[in-house]
């Protein structure tokens, strides 16, 4: 998406908020609004089920199709494990400044009302899908998922010449979805201002407030994990940490400017060669991690799944968390690499609606979404060159081998 595109949307979320307010909660538009942003959602709702399953299975059959050289599997391993604790920062972020959000009521439609939440032996019952298809059609997202999962490494040990052709076949169905999501989001200004307008006229400035209070979240969230990021350098002892902190600074502003870790994939090759990292680990692991390893993801995905928790006025517990985190972390590994703002509902929506979770307002989400997401991109090309640098030999002058892991 187009950076005037992007300002074209989040122009909609304030002229929608603006009027709203005006308009208050008498207004007459307030059902011409819902509806129109309504129809706008279900279009948008409409490509998760089939995105979701092509992503998961596309992505995993790609990565079991990666070289097994023991670097490359440490740096599988090294992914998910920081994966999930992005996951469980956005838990501990998410839970500690939502907590006392303080909002004058749920911002969900007044007759709308929340799903009861099954209880907890019913709900692992059917994380395994008796009928997947049935599960698609009611839009039931974690038992698509387990099944996405079972499917593609299933697809690994069949043919070769087979698979090949059902990965190709699923990778169209990906990329017709993905035309599907750009059409509709031509649409998106219209849209995400209907949605807004309905709920600013019925809350006030209390959704503007909210939505300033996300993005403050998302940014605290995302840079912690840089910290992190810093942290685990510091201590691995592996690069010195001023070295570090200069080599990553030029990468760090092309993804600040860009918004793009493919296009700050070039400075961290440079800052790989400044730190003196063995070059062919280097120049293997660092466009994994573009590809693969997005840090501020999962933290992301589970701090939208509160939000809209607390909006909607749904109590979350122990189980659902686990499974946000759970998504959060799966959909990372199997949606990266594509436009954030095209694979948004891809990435986002599940592990919402895996919890029972409304998720009306999450397009105004995407909206705001520019504003953190130079954070988002600065957090990951630090994780991905921190964890380069982790990973990685040191390039030896005389030529010998590099050393460091094997």
């Amino acid at each position: 998406m187009t950076a005037g595109a992007t300002l074209r949307i989040l122009a909609g979320v304030i002229a929608g908020l603006g009027l709203g307010v005006v308009a208050g909660p008498e207004s007459g538009f307030i059902p011409a609004a819902q509806l129109i942003g309504g129809v706008w959602l279900d279009a948008l709702r409409m490509t998760v089920v089939p995105l979701v399953f092509g992503l998961i299975v596309t992505g995993i059959t790609g990565t079991l199709r990666q070289d097994g050289a023991a670097v490359t599997r440490r740096a599988l391993i090294s992914f998910i494990a920081l994966l999930v604790l992005s996951a469980l920062v956005g838990l501990a972020v998410g839970g500690v400044m939502f907590a006392d959000w303080q909002l004058a009521g749920p911002l969900a439609p007044p007759d709308q009302t929340v799903p009861a939440l099954p209880a907890t032996a019913e709900t692992v019952r059917a994380l395994i899908p008796a009928n997947p298809i049935a599960a698609a059609a009611q839009g039931a997202i974690v038992p698509v998922v387990i099944f996405a999962l079972f499917f593609a490494f299933a697809l690994a040990r069949i043919d070769a010449a087979r698979a090949r052709a059902l990965s190709e076949g699923l990778a169209g169905v990906v990329d017709t979805m993905l035309v599907i999501v750009g059409w509709v989001l031509l649409l998106a200004p219209v849209g995400v201002f209907a949605l807004a307008f309905a709920v600013a006229a019925r809350t006030g400035i209390a959704l503007g407030t909210a939505l300033g209070w996300y993005v403050l979240v998302q940014i605290i969230a995302t840079l912690l994990l840089a910290l992190i990021v810093y942290l685990l350098v510091a201590v691995s002892r592996r690069v010195p940490m001023p070295a570090f902190v200069r080599a990553a600074a030029p990468a760090q502003m092309v993804a600040f400017t860009t918004q793009s870790s493919l296009a700050s994939l070039p400075a961290m090759l440079a800052a790989a060669r400044t730190l003196g990292l063995a070059r062919a680990q280097a120049d293997t692991l660092l466009p994994m991690a573009v590809a693969l390893f997005r840090i501020a993801a999962p933290a992301s995905i589970v701090i939208v799944a509160l939000a809209l928790a607390h909006l909607g006025g749904v109590t979350l517990g122990w189980l659902q968390l686990v499974i946000i985190a759970a998504l959060a972390v799966v959909n990372t590994l199997t949606i990266a690499g594509l436009p954030n703002q095209i694979t948004f509902f891809a990435a986002y929506a599940p592990a919402a609606l895996a919890a029972g979770i409304p998720i009306e307002l999450l397009p105004l989400m995407l909206a705001v979404d520019a504003i953190p997401d130079m954070a988002y991109t600065v957090s990951n090309v630090t994780a991905d060159l921190g964890i380069t640098a982790l990973l990685s030999g040191r390039e030896q002058p005389d030529g010998d081998a590099p050393t460091g892991p094997r």
